[in-house]
């Protein structure tokens, strides 16, 4: 048996990218920050790994249309290196996670970072917002405000 699965916490580096293909799906780029920290000889150590996020289809509309740079998301998904040739015909490669299921983190009240215009944006026309928190249930994930750090029992895994 095979498995290829990816999951991930972090942060946005910068804002969703989306666009739509000449077939007429929509597809959203992004990129998150993950960090790792751990004690060597008593030093603290700290490391941050980055990582492409794809997003197809309704998932690619609630990514662009929800986060922002400095969002926590989570991502699950699996792992996927596509290869082509640059104009100077040099071969070049690229990891990238393909998402399969998004939770969205918490809203932040600070303005311009992370989802923190939702609600606002909720008291808008519906018409503009077509009614998303409505019509969907979009899973968000809580913050702990005590330590800033998410606690491994709280993974429901």
């Amino acid at each position: 048996m095979n498995l290829n699965k990816v999951i991930l916490i972090g942060r946005l580096t910068r804002d969703p990218e989306s666009r739509t293909t000449p077939s007429g799906q929509t597809v959203c780029n992004f990129s998150i920050a993950t960090n790792r920290i751990w004690n060597q000889n008593n030093q603290k150590q700290e490391k941050t790994e980055f990582h492409n996020i794809v997003l197809w289809q309704r998932l690619a509309e609630i990514a662009s249309q929800y986060l922002k740079k400095g969002s926590i998301v989570l991502v699950e998904g699996r792992l996927q290196t596509r290869s082509w040739q640059d104009p100077s015909g040099n071969k070049k490669y690229r990891t990238e996670i393909i998402a399969e299921s998004l939770q969205l983190g918490p809203r932040v009240s600070n303005p311009g970072v992370g989802s923190a215009n939702y609600a606002a944006s909720q008291k808008k026309n519906p018409q503009e917002t077509g009614q998303l928190a409505e019509e969907e249930d979009i899973p968000v994930i809580e913050e702990n405000k005590d330590d800033g750090e998410i606690n491994v029992k709280d993974i429901p895994f």
